[in-house]
């Protein structure tokens, strides 16, 4: 087999992520050699990989379903936002310069073409099958002429085009049609057909509407994938998905001990990785939510401050929304308190910014005694060490510099040398993230959180973090597997778009 597919989306959100990372794994349980390749990607959720690059936490996770090591080829163009008006570009996983949205689309965009086309070769040269995945719409027309990750890399690439569109949001079959109609002819040459997704009920009751939209399009549908719970894995698009109440669909398990643990992460502006805090979610007995209001502290036996693209920003908005004053009463009174990474920041004394935001000296919260200066050189790596008598494993992405003066260390290489982080009381600051997914080290650090708030809860000593990741890889490639024709699919990745597929007016505008 050799092979390639562009996952497109009538809109974004439509599930391409996801739905890429199901055909992976369905791929690669099949005996092929796949790899994922999303050539840009606009996320704050990003991760770094083995060789220090920073990419799309998105194909981090669809390189795991492919049971591969990610890499920078796998998302060569990564933007993060820094606000309304501009964006961080990370070229082959490095930062190389902010861009306007402006700038970015008036030129820059279209030089980085060679580059995507380069990093497509070269993993179409070495796996058997690349699984693309598209960003927002084929149909963005006011896009399309500097297109590097819809139809101008399938254009140049020669890749077929599955257009997955969300029933559950209502309008997929306009969307469908319309996705198509607003395509030029010789993008329309490339859309081999669709994959509904997230549908609730009877297929049958769809089937007369399929038929409908195949009579309309002569584009077949390749598959009706049920809507699932708790598939949302490591979205790209913020809080969109996430902010249901709690994280994701929390681990329905009761508790081991008599008594929750109640986690509160405060939904700072530009927040990044927010799958931080995945790993507690995924403990029988944790409950976990996104506050904006100092009440919603209140019942917390743990506030996590999280990760941002905009350090500054965020800690303003945590005066502005009174938690700010919440957070230092809350630690003076040795309640449990995590930052992580920009959170780590803005609990320290203050902040040197000429970099970031440019305001120069800024006054952090206080609560641990850390001085941040940040630095135009990006912190990328991906460190190992001990905290609480446990291995712990992360990764850092960070500008800002922590010079810790006092308080306890908190994660060490295991012979007593600090390497990150500082713990005040029950108030600890660390710039690794994805330290909670370490078993051993999130059990020890929930047990002293359920100890500092008189909680009799319990960790679950069998829940594996990496496990659960897995069985839901497993779950996507389940669907691919039992509700896609397969067989079509299979046709379509090795062969390419079928030869012969109407055009459908009016077309791409002039």
């Amino acid at each position: 087999m050799s092979g390639g597919l562009l996952v497109a989306g009538t809109t974004s959100d439509a599930g391409k992520s996801v739905v890429t990372a199901g055909i992976c794994r369905w791929l690669v349980r099949q005996g092929v050699k796949v790899a994922p390749f999303k050539a840009q990607n606009m996320s704050l959720n990003s991760f770094v990989t083995r060789e220090g690059a920073e990419i799309g936490r998105a194909q981090a996770m669809q390189a795991q379903a492919c049971r591969i090591e990610p890499t920078a080829l796998m998302n060569p163009v990564l933007l993060k936002p820094g606000g309304e008006q501009s964006s961080q570009v990370v070229l082959m996983g490095k930062p190389v310069g902010e861009l306007s949205a402006r700038g970015y689309h008036g030129g820059r965009q279209q030089q980085l073409l060679g580059t995507v086309l380069d990093c497509l070769a070269e993993l179409r040269g070495t796996y058997d099958a690349v699984i693309c995945e598209g960003a927002g719409s084929p149909a963005e027309i006011n896009l399309r002429r500097t297109d590097i990750v819809n139809m101008g890399i399938a254009r140049n690439a020669g890749l077929p085009v599955l257009v997955v569109g969300d029933i559950d949001r209502g309008g997929v079959f306009a969307s469908f049609f319309g996705t198509v109609a607003l395509l030029s002819q010789e993008d329309q040459r490339l859309v081999a057909g669709f994959l509904v997704n997230k549908f609730r009920g009877d297929v049958s009751l769809l089937e007369p509407g399929l038929a409908m939209l195949h009579g309309l399009t002569g584009r077949r549908t390749y598959g009706v994938l049920p809507f699932r719970h708790g598939l949302g894995i490591d979205e790209e698009d913020g809080l969109r998905v996430s902010l249901r109440g709690t994280v994701r669909e929390s681990n329905v398990s009761p508790p081991v001990g008599e008594d929750v643990l109640r986690v509160a992460v405060c939904a700072v502006p530009l927040m990044s990785n927010f799958t931080d805090v995945d790993a507690l979610a995924a403990e029988p007995g944790v409950v976990v939510r996104f506050v904006d209001r100092p009440e919603e502290l209140a019942d917390a036996d743990l506030v996590v401050v999280p990760g941002t693209r905009g350090t500054v920003r965020a800690l303003e908005w945590l005066h502005e929304r009174g938690l700010a004053d919440a957070l230092v009463r809350r630690a003076a009174e040795g309640r449990p308190i995590l930052g992580v990474c920009g959170g780590f920041q803005i609990l320290g004394e203050h902040i040197e910014d000429e970099v970031e935001s440019r305001r120069g000296r800024v006054e952090g919260l206080g609560v641990l005694p850390v001085r941040v200066r940040f630095a135009r050189e990006k912190t990328l790596t991906r460190p190992v060490g001990e905290a609480l008598g446990e291995r712990v494993e992360g990764y850092e992405i960070h500008h800002g510099v922590a010079e810790v003066t006092g308080g306890e260390g908190f994660i060490s290489d295991g012979e007593g040398h600090g390497l990150d982080g500082c713990r005040v009381g029950h108030t600890w600051g660390t710039h690794w993230h994805g330290s909670l997914e370490s078993d051993g080290f999130r059990r020890a650090f929930l047990r002293e959180v359920a100890a500092a708030a008189g909680r009799r809860f319990v960790p679950a000593e069998d829940t594996s973090f990496a496990a659960l990741r897995e069985e839901q890889l497993d779950r996507l490639g389940d669907l691919i597997e039992q509700h896609a024709d397969t067989d079509a699919l299979w046709r379509l990745i090795e062969s390419g778009a079928p030869q012969g597929l109407p055009f459908i007016p009016p077309g791409a505008p002039a």
